[in-house]
């Protein structure tokens, strides 16, 4: 069981939360890349309880600012973006990518120069990699280190991203990607049955400086042993093995949006392919959808489908773990669990991150950032090895 202050504590992340405070220091996945064009719509993007508008700007780069104008607070997403700037279409207010106002029309021309040097926008420091548009909210005069990961850099089409919002906190979807257990149970449409005969797996683990790197063990019915091994990586990155698509890799991700929303981000990537394209439709996107749904109408769940042999009755992996965590309630309240062996993972990324947020809260090193991190090494395996092989050889 978690105390109520802890689950509080975790799950908390507006400004001024130790847990949002803690985010803010790390580069967060805002958007897919495609989103934005070239002088076209501002977009809309909420992050850690706040509302932000990013943009492409006539040049290519990309602004990242505070929603609402400096003036009077009217959105910037019903800006004009032309000329390698934002113009707040109530007064005329324009701003350039750095933040800087470079016309006030609402002025007097006389003092319209002085007065526009005065204002400025909050905007954010941002980068493009791995088909993401990362952002840096913290208070750093220099952001950390960007997690160059060994799929920022692959060519066009060796990376997708995919992302679903849905209605609960941003921990829930995380623990569901640390958790290895329900792998063989909820997943048990898509997974290959002789590698999870045993529904039990213990737990070996490596700390790192990022996190851990975890061991799944499984016994086989020949006496040998399946293991997965991934890395975790605080705050929210969970790379997940991929079973017979050898070939692939993913890395996911559970970013809040707010206290009881989350961005659960997939990224798959290959070294030596393009990647199978597919993008999450607006109709699995939960921002829009009702709060008084009935939860077997989230993402698809067909009884019939159950009678005819699926175990969870859904028509895709992701729905299952989206379902799920939904499932949980808006925030769960975790003082209430019966934990077991299986949720060893859980446990240890739940400790991590109090840990973590209290030493920042103390003004002491962010965990995770302490040291430069080898982010190029992350990864995660699943291998088939002998009983008394060492699962670390598949790491490696």
């Amino acid at each position: 069981m978690l105390k109520k202050e802890d689950n509080e504590l975790l799950c908390r992340v507006g400004p001024g939360t130790p847990m949002g405070s803690y985010m803010r220091e790390f580069w967060i996945p805002a958007l897919r890349t495609e989103r934005l064009e070239a002088d076209g719509a501002p977009i809309r993007v909420r992050l850690l309880g706040e509302d932000f508008v990013a943009f492409r700007s006539t040049d290519g780069r990309v602004g990242f600012f505070d929603e609402g104008c400096p003036h009077r607070g009217p959105s910037l997403a019903l800006a004009r973006n032309e000329d390698n700037a934002l113009t707040c279409i109530f007064h005329g207010w324009k701003f350039d990518v750095s933040g800087a106002c470079v016309e006030v029309p609402s002025e007097p021309p006389e003092r319209r120069a002085q007065f526009a040097a005065k204002v400025r926008i909050r905007h954010y420091p941002v980068r493009e990699a791995g088909t993401i548009v990362w952002v840096y909210l913290g208070s750093r005069a220099q952001p950390p280190e960007f997690p160059r990961f060994n799929f920022t850099d692959l060519p066009e089409g060796h990376v997708t991203s995919a992302l679903a919002v849905i209605p609960c906190n941003w921990f829930q979807g995380l623990e569901g990607q640390l958790d290895s257990a329900h792998v063989g149970i909820l997943h048990s449409d898509w997974v290959q049955k002789s590698l999870y005969h045993d529904t039990g797996p213990r737990f070996e683990f490596e700390p790192q400086p990022y996190g851990y790197r975890e061991a799944a063990v499984r016994r086989m019915p020949d006496g040998q042993h399946y293991v997965r091994v991934r890395d975790f990586a605080v705050p929210w990155y969970s790379f997940i093995p991929m079973g017979s698509r050898r070939d692939d890799h993913m890395l996911t991700m559970s970013v809040p949006v707010d206290d009881t929303h989350s961005a659960q981000w997939d990224v798959t990537y290959n070294f030596s392919r393009p990647v199978a394209r597919y993008r999450r439709a607006a109709p699995q996107n939960l921002d829009n959808m009702a709060d008084g749904m009935a939860l077997e109408d989230y993402y698809g769940q067909s009884r019939p489908r159950m009678r005819e042999g699926s175990w969870s009755g859904f028509s895709f992996l992701r729905f299952e773990d989206f379902a799920v965590a939904i499932a949980q309630g808006p925030i769960v309240d975790r003082s209430r669990e019966y934990l077991g062996s299986s949720d060893t993972s859980i446990n240890r990324a739940r400790r991590l991150l109090l840990d973590a947020v209290r030493r920042h809260a103390k003004g002491e090193p962010t965990v995770g950032l302490q040291q430069p991190i080898r982010w190029d090494t992350l990864e995660a395996q699943d291998a088939i090895i002998a009983a008394d092989a060492d699962w670390r050889a598949v790491a490696r």
